[in-house]
């Protein structure tokens, strides 16, 4: 009998064994969870948002290489000066002023007979004539209903007179429409509003005339079909 009770307490002994380095084992294969802090949290934070603003850094780096990139005028080209209007180059000369050698623009405005002198690397002042497309655009401005806001003419005013010496085709052939006596919505045109009409009419009749290769005649006769003038009316448009 008492051999019996040695033999059972062998394989309890031995049970508990096996259980005892199952869990060691399951320990040793189990990696520790590491708890991370709050302040490290934020270094990972701040240096993901630190990796985020660097590449937005050098996409607007990008960007500002496109933008500055130089346009050569030649003699004979014509450009728009947003406040003269159209104009033509007449040379690329050389000036010292100061003791600095400055190359410079030479521009012929022939509608104010102006006579101006810019500097080549100062080109944001000047913009290419606009392409055929661009003016078939305009044309298709002058077409659509005028869209008359409801406020002070003096406000009024002052935006037409901005959109015309932004240089856009596109602006300036809104004012064109929206000044326009032959409107749907008739109304006496004081002195202010016929000035701001003839002078954004110009600039836009300069420009179509040009890039169309056409006679100053054949452009009005363009436009005021575009904005639906009778015939009879094309002598009193401003010449």
């Amino acid at each position: 009998m008492p051999k019996k009770t040695k033999s059972k307490k062998t394989a309890k002994t031995k049970k508990v064994k096996k259980k005892v380095a199952k869990k060691a084992s399951k320990k040793e294969i189990e990696k520790p969870k590491i708890k991370k802090s709050k302040s490290t949290e934020k270094k990972i934070a701040e240096n993901t948002f630190v990796k985020n603003n660097q590449q937005d850094i050098i996409e607007i780096k990008k960007v500002t290489k496109q933008d500055t990139e130089k346009r050569v005028y030649k003699v004979k080209d014509y450009v728009i000066y947003p406040k003269h209007g159209i104009g033509q180059i007449t040379s690329v000369d050389k000036l010292t002023i100061a003791g600095i050698e400055a190359s410079v623009y030479k521009i012929k405005i022939t509608k104010e007979k102006l006579n101006l002198t810019i500097p080549t690397n100062q080109q944001q002042h000047l913009r290419p004539l606009s392409s055929s497309n661009q003016v078939n655009k305009a044309l298709l401005i002058l077409k659509g209903k005028a869209k008359i806001k409801r406020t002070m003419w003096s406000r009024r005013a002052a935006e037409y007179e901005q959109k015309i010496n932004s240089g856009d085709i596109y602006q300036i052939a809104e004012v064109v429409r929206d000044l326009n006596k032959n409107t749907d919505m008739p109304m006496d045109q004081s002195y202010s509003e016929r000035q701001l009409f003839e002078k954004a009419y110009d600039r836009l009749l300069g420009e179509v005339s040009i890039v169309l290769k056409i006679s100053e005649e054949e452009g009005k006769l363009r436009l005021n079909k575009a904005l639906g003038k009778k015939v009879e009316e094309t002598s009193n448009t401003p010449a």
